[in-house]
């Protein structure tokens, strides 16, 4: 049986699919169901519910001993402020699912961010330590945290899973994302715009360097996350930290043109100024070193932004709403 926090959500419950099909026994784990999130397991069936809650004390009682937890449950609200509901949730949650693995000498896979880069100023490398990074972001922070605490503990000795990986996602789209609202991907934000208005508008750029839609992100398909996922699962590939993106940023405008595209529409794209809440705490550049990754022997190639855009958008278009 494989475990599946976040099993509800966007990432997890592609994984969870992804799994079924291959004939897993799965336990998915989430908070207590939204019905916004209940179309996301469309087409899966024969697994096992519990919420996350009910999870941790199912493992302390030994109710479930999954082969192997994917931790993808998390507050991934880059705008909360509420330190102690993330210390919670995206700290210490994670820590219990890590002593429980290191115990019963299970894997651990669990969601890092490409948050905890902050600014950029020290690259996008997985191979930095976290110690030395600042994220932009108390989301940021709190996934930056988790991951300073799992090398330390590696390094002083003390019990680790035998088998772990804190994956840093970059700028995730995909079927499966409707539920995120406000923090969706912006390809859902542009389909959605272009159905009810005709228009696309992108944050106007607040960095010098950048002109309005050249803003530059590593955005990747959720199946090569998926993909990531199950090849450091999988494979055996030596336990860390490592970035689940292309190694390629593409502009905003490149990904605006490729939802109209994909719809077949001329461009008609629109610039507003950035949410003051977002302000002075938005990266205007991110691009994933990948050679961690490829050196694990990973080879597929990542599937490129107006595939990636079109398959999104035909699965928005038979399941939006």
């Amino acid at each position: 049986m494989i475990a599946i926090t976040g099993a509800a959500g966007f990432i997890g419950s592609n994984l969870a699919l992804r799994l079924a099909h291959e004939g897993h026994d799965l336990l998915l784990v989430d908070h207590p169901l939204r019905a916004a999130k209940v179309p996301n397991w469309v087409g899966l069936s024969g697994f096992q519910f519990l919420d996350h809650d009910r999870f941790l004390t199912a493992l302390e009682s030994d109710t479930f001993t999954p082969d192997a937890i994917f931790h993808l449950g998390a507050c991934s609200s880059t705008t909360e402020t509420d330190w102690d509901y993330l210390r919670r949730n995206n700290i210490d949650y994670t820590r219990t699912l890590w002593d429980w693995c290191a115990a019963h000498e299970r894997p651990l896979l669990y969601a890092s961010s490409a948050a905890t880069y902050g600014d950029g100023a020290l690259g996008f490398d997985d191979r930095t330590a976290p110690v030395e990074l600042l994220p932009l972001n108390l989301y940021g922070k709190s996934k930056n945290d988790f991951d300073a605490w799992a090398l330390a503990e590696v390094a002083a000795g003390r019990p680790a899973p035998p088998q772990w990986a804190g994956l840093k996602f970059f700028n995730v789209y995909g079927p499966r994302e409707i539920h995120k609202v406000r923090m969706a991907s912006v390809v859902y934000q542009a389909w959605r715009q272009l159905k009810e208005n005709g228009t696309v508008k992108l944050f106007r750029s607040t960095v010098p360097d950048a002109p309005d839609g050249g803003q530059q992100r590593d955005f990747v398909f959720v199946g090569d996350c998926v993909d990531h996922l199950h090849a450091l699962w999988q494979n055996p590939v030596p336990s860390g930290l490592y970035n689940s993106g292309t190694g390629t940023a593409r502009t905003f405008l490149d990904l605006a043109r490729a939802v109209f595209a994909a719809l077949g529409r001329e461009p008609d794209i629109q610039f507003i100024d950035m949410p003051t809440d977002l302000a002075g705490r938005y990266q205007s550049f991110t691009q994933a070193e990948m050679t961690k990754l490829r050196e694990t022997g990973y080879g597929s190639e990542s599937t490129a932004l107006e595939d990636g855009v079109r398959v999104t958008v035909q699965w928005l278009e038979e399941n939006g709403r």
